[in-house]
Order: C-alpha cells, then sequence, then structure tokens
C-alpha cells in the first residue's frame, strides 16, 4: 500500500467564514508524479484515499494493466478532511456545518498546487466523489483534462438534501447513530429489485429476515471502522454539492469548464436520479460539444458504480487508451 502522506494546509477560511488548519492527506499509485498523466480518485462516502492494493476500494478498475492502467498513469487520491481514515483524532472535525463540498475542492485545489500539479489528465470520483470532481471543475476551469463523474451530479437535489437531513438526525440522537444512519442509506443505496434478487425473503433463523442480518452487518461494520463525526462531515459534504452557488446558473458555469465531460449514470440509482445526469447532458451539449453520457444497467442502484465493473470499464476505456509518452497531447473528447 502507497504510504499517506499530509499536506499542511494553514489558515484556510471556509465558504462559512471560520478559519482552520488543514492536514491534507493522500496517497499516490503507479507511476511517480511527474512523469506520467495524473488521474486524480476521488472516494466516495465511506470511501479513503486506499484506491487500489490491500483493501483498495477500486481494484477491479485500477491497477497494473487494468481500465485505468497503473503502469501508464499516476494515481493521486486525497482523503476527504475529517473522514477519519489516519486515526488521528487531532484531523476529525468536529465542526462540521462549516464546510460545503466547495471547500473540500478548495482545499484538493490547494494540495494540487502544493505538489505544483497543473494539469490532470482525468479527474473521476463517484457518488459525493463525483461531487467534488464537479466542484473542482468549476473552480478550475483549465484544469482537467477529462471530467468523469460517476453517479452523482453537480447539485444536490432536494431529494438529496432531505436524505442527508434525516441522516443528520439519525447521527444526531440515534443512541446507535452509526449503525442506524447506515442502515437507513444502504436502503438507499439499492433497491427494491435488489434486495428481492439477494433475499427473497429468506429468513437467517426463525425470527430474523436475512434483509435485516444484512443490515446489521452493514450497520455493525461501520462502527466498527468509522467515527461518528467523520460520518456527520462527509454526510455534509454531500448535502452541499452546488457549482452555481454565488456564480450565476448551471449553463453560465458549466459552459466555461474546457473538460470534455463524461458523465456516467446509473438506469437505477435512487440516489442520484438518472433522469437529473439526462437533463444536464441534454443541457450542456446545448453550449459545449465535448460532453459524452453513458449508462450503466443494474437492478442494484446507487451501489452499481462499485459492483458492474464491466459496463464501467468499458465506457471508460476509449478515454484511458493513451499511453505515458503522450500525455500532453490528448485534447480530444472521446465519444
Amino acid at each position: 500500500m502507497s504510504a499517506l502522506q499530509y499536506l499542511n494546509i494553514l489558515n484556510y477560511e471556509t465558504q462559512s467564514g471560520r478559519t482552520t488548519d488543514i492536514a491534507l492527506s493522500y496517497q499516490t499509485f503507479g507511476v511517480a508524479l511527474g512523469k506520467a498523466p495524473i488521474v486524480l480518485v476521488n472516494h466516495a462516502l465511506t470511501g479513503n484515499s486506499n484506491v487500489i492494493g490491500d483493501n483498495g476500494w477500486w481494484n477491479d478498475l485500477i491497477g497494473e494493466h487494468k481500465c485505468i492502467d497503473t503502469t501508464e498513469y499516476t494515481i493521486l487520491a486525497f482523503n476527504i478532511p475529517g473522514n477519519g481514515y489516519d486515526n488521528a483524532i487531532e484531523n476529525l472535525i468536529e465542526h462540521y456545518k462549516d464546510f460545503t463540498a466547495r471547500d473540500i475542492a478548495q482545499l484538493f485545489a490547494r494540495g494540487l498546487d502544493l505538489l505544483k500539479i497543473t494539469k490532470l489528465f482525468a479527474v473521476i470520483g463517484g457518488s459525493v466523489g463525483g461531487g467534488i470532481a464537479w466542484e473542482l471543475a468549476a473552480l478550475k476551469p483549465n484544469l482537467i483534462e477529462h471530467l468523469i463523474p460517476v453517479a452523482t451530479d453537480w447539485k444536490s437535489t432536494d431529494w438529496l438534501i432531505a436524505n442527508c437531513h434525516i441522516q443528520d438526525a439519525i447521527l444526531n440522537h440515534s443512541s446507535a447513530p452509526l449503525a442506524d444512519a447506515r442502515m437507513h442509506a444502504m436502503t438507499l443505496y439499492r433497491t427494491p429489485e435488489s434486495l428481492t434478487q439477494k433475499f427473497h425473503r429468506t429468513k437467517k433463523d426463525t425470527t430474523l429476515f436475512n434483509i435485516e442480518s444484512w443490515l446489521n452487518h452493514h450497520g455493525d461494520t461501520l462502527t466498527n471502522r468509522f467515527s461518528l463525526s467523520a460520518y456527520k462531515m462527509m454526510n455534509q459534504i454531500l448535502r452541499t454539492i452546488d457549482i452555481c452557488e454565488g456564480r450565476g446558473d448551471f449553463l453560465e458555469v458549466a459552459s466555461k469548464i474546457n473538460a470534455c465531460v463524461h458523465i456516467v449514470t446509473i438506469n437505477s440509482d435512487l440516489f442520484f436520479k438518472p433522469e437529473e445526469n439526462w437533463t444536464t447532458y441534454v443541457e450542456l451539449k446545448g453550449v459545449k460539444e465535448n460532453v459524452t453520457i453513458n449508462e450503466i444497467k443494474s437492478i442494484h442502484g446507487h451501489d452499481a458504480f462499485l459492483i458492474e465493473f464491466d459496463q464501467l470499464a468499458r465506457f471508460l476505456k476509449p478515454i484511458f487508451k493513451v499511453k505515458a509518452n503522450t500525455f500532453e497531447n490528448i485534447s480530444k473528447c472521446v465519444a
């Protein structure tokens, strides 16, 4: 596993006006920085910078001679501050409501500056990580060649905000906050059809259905590996995605993004609805040529971006066919 490294960002002022010091941690994989095209990978809500290797959460997509080939690319992954991955209590963030998704994009941009990175071949992220990718692209319109938001959106919809509000209430009022919040979230990450296919109303014992046992397992597992303040922070970031806040309407903001935009949506996603992504595609395509959209077909809902790797890889392979010795010359969008 690549070692965790830190960048110290001093006196960062959040969108809300709070000034704080941030220890921004990150990992790199594949080719050394400065020697190949850089792919920034943004993790999802309970994820982290450990993209590949032991316990790597995207091993099926990224690695040697895989879709995103670590023999040809440098993989960079920041931890969203406060996610608790480093187990350092001093780096947790209790004043989580002072932060927004745009703050995280700003911190990632600061991190890139400290690493002297002025160009990213691609930024890819699923769920909240994809929302942060949108925020970074809006913040730095010339930074990214390929923006790949997966199972996400450029804004938190009313539906998403409502669910984050419920999650926040559970996290602040439940006697078992992490387990209860995670069980609630899992019903949104999947679909009724996915759960029916998996369980068929079978029972673990005379009193417990297998679906209940599965939810209990996910709740217990997260409780054992995640901290309460980290979950609150991540839920807050998910709730606050909005590239238009204080900037203008969507087309005004997004049309300035020079990156090729490759939207990947999921037909059964109950969290980031595909209809929203298709609307984004149609609207943006009217003012910007280098925009594509692909749709994962799955019964598994939002979590399909972590399940349907064959489909996702098929969509991404045309983008990542560049070789390391040509990383300065790729600027055309791939259909």
